[in-house]
């Protein structure tokens, strides 16, 4: 029996690209062939780990327990030119409106749509086999390279919900009652309930086949775009809303009057976000039904009673419409006597479907792949340090134990351009290099030198 889940809109994630299998040392070994050549095939790539928006997944709880995420290796290279397997990418579904960041807390990827994906684990390169090294200098190479180790490393993903409307207000202003009760009145509702400290989401469907999906943000705080209490966690929910309904309480138990209210929620979201405070917004009085005068509405038959009888309807709703120390409301509600809920719908349906219509053409999902790092050099005591993935492949993938396979490694480094770097940042004859695994003592325009 299913039970109710936490919701989770933050976590960490560890990521492992599959390693790179092994190049083969291989030569021919046939009766009729007494000096074969090198055969040795290449080594498999490793997967990838991919991130994918999917809008089937509702939050980040998957991560919460089991953070680590790992893509298949590649195997190993044989002899008879025969090259290995790459290993196996692994899909990871994330909700729509993950973000991703590193430790740092630059952001990385933003996966809005349902099919945005971004490689978060590069799989390892598989190593060359020793035919690959066969030239008219080398007619026997005896070595080939090892596979590389793939991308590891922590991210940070935070959860940015994706909906229309979001309902925001002070604590304990009736949302949660406010989203349950509009979820109620539709029969075609999904509702996700979670717990009071996160968000609650509901699709509303109108009878003309309208859809759109509302956001209960838990109650925001004065000073929450500070960080106050659990305020970026909050407020971070309502950046892609469309549309922004405002709920002040009405009733005469509210412990901040319905101006002061609206006052700490407009500075709280224009502090956190200025363009918040330039979307469409519905101002709507909560319970309604605990406020002197507030029982007054367009639907109403007293109201069209009074217009019957000749009497200032527009005038009549404008002051109902307005609460005691003057805010001027586009609606009250009731969420216990279902007073204006159906009629908030509607108008909400109303604001969303303009909202809408004011965006660009849908584009296809977005595939993010990480930039090409290059290296650089930095110094480091008395030495200096190559760092970047370029010039950590060059001498990984080599068996650093072989003179040849050495100077290969070399050579790749002098494509690079490493060498020229390390005379440019002012490295000395006999200054020691560290690139991952190798140490050398720098020496202009020599071999390098274990």
């Amino acid at each position: 029996m299913a039970g109710t889940q936490q919701f989770v809109d933050e976590c960490n994630l560890h990521v492992k690209g599959g390693d790179g299998g092994a190049g083969s040392v291989s030569f021919r070994r046939e009766s009729h062939v007494p000096k074969g050549g090198p055969d040795g095939g290449d080594g498999g790539k490793g997967g990838d780990v991919w991130l994918v928006a999917d809008r089937n997944v509702a939050s980040l709880l998957s991560f919460k327990d089991t953070p680590f995420r790992r893509a298949g290796d590649g195997t190993h290279g044989m002899g008879k030119h025969r090259h290995g397997r790459s290993g196996t990418d692994l899909v990871v579904p994330v909700p729509e409106g993950t973000t991703v960041l590193d430790r740092d807390g630059t952001l990385l990827a933003d996966l809005v749509t349902a099919g945005d994906r971004w490689v978060a684990g590069d799989g390892g390169r598989g190593g060359r086999g020793n035919a690959r090294f066969l030239s008219n200098k080398r007619r026997v190479p005896a070595f080939a390279e090892q596979g590389e180790e793939g991308e590891e490393r922590w991210l940070r993903l935070e959860l940015k919900l994706l909906a229309d409307v979001a309902l925001v207000g002070l604590p304990n202003v009736g949302k949660s009652t406010l989203i349950s009760r509009m979820s109620a009145a539709k029969p075609k509702i999904a509702d996700y309930p979670f717990t009071t400290l996160e968000p609650h989401l509901g699709v509303v469907r109108l009878e003309r086949s309208f859809e759109y999906v509302v956001a209960d943000v838990p109650g925001l705080i004065e000073g929450a775009s500070e960080g106050k209490g659990l305020g970026h966690r909050f407020l971070r929910h309502v950046e892609r809303a469309r549309v922004l309904c405002v709920l002040l309480d009405l009733s005469p138990t509210a412990e901040v009057p319905p101006a002061r209210q609206l006052e700490v929620l407009i500075h709280e979201l224009g502090a956190y976000q200025p363009d918040l405070l330039e979307r469409p917004r519905v101002l709507i009085g909560s319970r309604a039904d605990l406020a002197p005068g507030a029982d007054l509405d367009a639907a109403d038959p007293d109201v069209r009673e009074l217009a019957a009888l000749g009497l200032d309807v527009d005038a009549e709703l404008a002051a109902a419409s307005r609460t005691a120390d003057g805010v001027q409301l586009d609606q009250r509600v009731s969420a216990v006597t279902g007073q204006g809920i159906d009629e908030l719908a509607g108008r909400l349906g109303e604001a969303v479907a303009m909202a809408r219509a004011e965006l660009p053409e849908p584009v296809q999902f977005v595939v993010h792949r990480p930039v090409r790092q290059g290296y650089q050099v930095v110094r480091e005591g008395g030495g200096w340090v190559v760092e970047g993935r370029d010039a950590i492949r060059a001498v990984a993938l080599s068996d650093l134990t072989r003179h040849d396979a050495l100077a290969e490694a070399h050579r790749r480094l002098q494509s690079l351009g490493v060498d020229r770097a390390l005379a440019k940042a002012g490295a000395q004859p006999g200054d020691p290099v560290r690139i991952g695994r190798l140490v050398f003592d720098y020496a202009d325009e020599e071999e390098i030198d274990l």
